[in-house]
């Protein structure tokens, strides 16, 4: 029996395909990754209050404050 499916790419056509689609997933999200780097890598900040900050605790990031 033939396989009349219209999403049979077998052999080369699917591998490359398959490659490039692969290539631009790994592009697209590089390219996202690098933007949230440049984004926060001028974002600096400073810790205030050193000796009040609990290892286990939600107020934490309190603590934490931009300097921009």
């Amino acid at each position: 029996m033939e396989n009349r499916s219209i999403f049979a790419l077998d052999g080369i056509t699917g591998m490359l395909i398959a490659t490039v689609l692969l290539l631009s997933i790994l592009v697209f999200l590089t390219v996202l990754g690098l933007g949230a780097q440049q984004n926060n890598a001028a974002n600096f900040y400073k810790i205030e209050n050193e000796k009040e900050i609990k290892m286990i605790s939600t107020e934490n990031a309190a603590h934490r404050v931009e300097v921009k």
